[in-house]
C-alpha cells in the first residue's frame, strides 16, 4: 500500500465525527485568513474531504477542489454539487488549467506523503498555473524535529478545546493497531527544515516566508506563504 492507496480507501484517522468537523472548519477559517483580498480564483490541491469549503468559496469568485484519491473525489463532487462557487476537479481537469488563470494555490497537509521530487515538480506545475504576483499557501509541513509524539500532543490539545477527549484517547490507541502507523513505519512522511523549504520555493520561482501560524491545529508544524515571480 501506498499513501494515495491509503488515502483512497477506508480509515479512520478522525476520532469521531465531531472531531472530523471541527478539523475542516478549522482549516477553513485558517485557509480564509490567509487569502488575499478581493474575489480570487482559487484551487485547493489535495483538499481531503474538505468538508467546509463552502466557508472558504464565500472569499472567492471560484474555488476548484482536487484530491488524488478518486473516492474523496466523488464524494467532493457529490457534496458540492449545488454550489456553483465549487468545481471538484478529476486528474485531466486538473492537467488542462490554463496557465496563468489562479490567483491562489492553497496546499495543505500533502507534502508529508510526497516524495521531494514530486514535491519540486509541483511546483512548477503551480507556478506556470498561478498568475504573476499570485499566492502559493503551503500549509503543515512537518520539520525534521517534529514527530509522533508532537502530533500526539497536539492532538488531544485540540481534543480537550473542542470537547472529545475521550473520543481522541481511544482513537489514538486504536490509531496504533491501525493500518496508518504501518504505513508511516514503511513509507516515512516526508519532512523539511525550513531553511530548506524556503530555498526550495524560491529555487522554483516564488518569494516565500513562513507565516506566523500553521494552518490547522498542530503548531509545531509549518505554513509558508509564496508570492509567484
Amino acid at each position: 500500500m501506498n499513501w494515495r492507496e491509503f488515502w483512497n480507501g477506508d480509515h479512520a484517522i478522525y476520532v469521531n465525527a465531531r472531531h472530523k468537523a471541527l478539523h475542516y472548519d478549522r482549516i477553513a477559517r485558517d485557509i480564509v485568513a490567509l487569502l488575499p483580498g478581493g474575489a480570487v480564483v482559487a484551487l485547493d490541491h489535495g483538499a481531503g474531504e474538505a468538508l467546509a469549503a463552502d466557508a472558504v468559496a464565500r472569499h472567492c469568485a471560484s474555488l476548484a477542489l482536487y484530491d488524488a484519491a478518486p473516492t474523496v473525489q466523488a464524494k467532493l463532487a457529490q457534496r458540492f454539487a449545488g454550489d456553483a462557487r465549487i468545481r471538484v476537479l478529476d486528474d485531466a481537469a486538473l492537467a488542462g488549467l490554463d496557465d496563468a488563470s489562479l490567483d491562489v494555490v492553497v496546499v495543505n497537509s500533502l507534502l508529508q506523503y510526497l516524495t521531494r521530487e514530486e514535491f519540486a515538480a509541483l511546483l512548477d506545475f503551480w507556478r506556470a498555473k498561478l498568475k504573476t504576483g499570485g499566492r502559493l499557501v503551503v500549509g503543515d509541513v512537518i520539520p525534521p524535529d517534529v514527530g509522533p509524539v508532537d502530533d500526539v500532543k497536539a492532538l488531544m490539545r485540540f481534543a480537550l478545546e473542542g470537547g472529545f477527549v475521550v473520543a481522541a484517547a481511544t482513537g489514538l490507541v486504536k490509531t496504533f493497531f491501525s493500518p496508518y502507523r504501518k504505513l508511516r513505519q514503511s513509507l516515512p512522511l516526508t519532512t523539511y527544515a525550513e531553511a530548506d523549504m524556503l530555498a526550495l520555493i524560491a529555487a522554483h520561482g516564488f518569494s516565500p516566508q513562513r507565516a506566523d501560524k500553521n494552518i490547522g491545529h498542530n503548531q509545531a508544524r509549518m505554513t509558508f506563504v509564496a508570492t509567484r515571480g
